[in-house]
């Protein structure tokens, strides 16, 4: 079922908007946590890989959200970051919390972070707010609806080739225990683009592209939580979203290719078509498949 067939068979316009109404006070509840813990941390810890960071402002900025979602939408599922699942997976309405992408940056006083707050109907992502409360930047979308920032419409940009494109990624947490990471993609692009930025928030990236400051996207390891908003971003601004081969985006993966529609098939086919490196000696090995 096509995104648009999933959104109209269960949600009309105004349904979708009172969910987009009720993310974006979330968001903003959230934000304002960020705001007041900006620089006055006391409290940075690891959840478990190295670099994984966790700190109050996260914690407290999650609480602000599920105290608005809980309060309006009761009987929806949660994902959440930092505490978790409420409710099934394969629920009607689930929702995907990231409370604050890019902790590490935000403990640095790095301004590249956001409260991801995006909404799946039947497993689609069709609502999404990115909110950067540094920089005072709201991204909001739903199905049908369209994209904007601070309220202003926003379109993908038209860069027509590869070469002329800028590009971002981001490199997972266990990359390096595995070679199933992005450092030959990033290296290789790097040579055929005008350049490949690592801001070190997904839903920012997404946010980035969708308003045409990017040209393209591609990432691996990724949460639902990284990811639900910002997909709805792009493609209500124009763009495509898929899997790394262009079939259907699974957001289970914790994979996207997510671009403007002129590069999108000449991406994937450089993606595809570069072999990883070893994480040992930084050679290239043959593809796991």
């Amino acid at each position: 079922m096509s995104q648009s067939a999933v959104s109209s068979a269960n949600c009309s316009p105004a349904q979708l908007q009172t969910f987009l109404d009720i993310a974006t006070v979330a968001a903003q509840a959230a934000g304002a946590q960020l705001q007041h813990y900006w620089g006055n941390l006391s409290d940075i810890r690891e959840k478990g890989r190295p670099g994984d960071l966790v700190t109050e402002a996260d914690r407290a900025a999650e609480q602000a959200v599920l105290e608005v979602i809980q309060r309006h939408l009761p009987n929806h599922s949660i994902l959440a970051e930092e505490s978790g699942q409420v409710g099934k997976l394969d629920d009607e309405f689930l929702w995907a919390i990231d409370p604050l992408d890019g902790t590490t940056n935000y403990a640095h006083q790095y301004p590249a972070v956001a409260t991801s707050i995006g909404l799946l109907i039947n497993g689609v992502p069709q609502v999404g707010v990115v909110y950067n409360p540094i920089r005072e930047e709201l991204f909001q979308a739903a199905t049908g609806l369209g994209a904007t920032l601070n309220r202003r419409p926003i379109q993908v940009s038209h860069t027509p080739e590869l070469s002329q494109s800028l590009l971002v990624t981001g490199f997972a947490y266990d990359r390096t225990e595995t070679s199933d990471n992005n450092y030959a993609e990033f290296c290789h692009l790097t040579h055929i683009t005008q350049g490949v930025r690592r801001a070190g928030s997904a839903s920012l990236d997404l946010a980035d592209v969708a308003c045409g400051r990017l040209d393209g996207y591609w990432e691996r390891g990724l949460s639902p939580w990284d990811l639900a908003a910002g997909v709805v971003l792009v493609r209500e601004a124009g763009g495509l979203v898929t899997a790394y081969d262009q079939s259907e985006f699974d957001i289970m993966t914790g994979r996207l290719l997510a671009t403007n529609p002129q590069i999108h098939g000449v991406l994937s086919h450089e993606l595809l078509r570069v072999k990883p490196l070893d994480k040992m000696s930084g050679n290239a090995i043959p593809s796991l498949g």
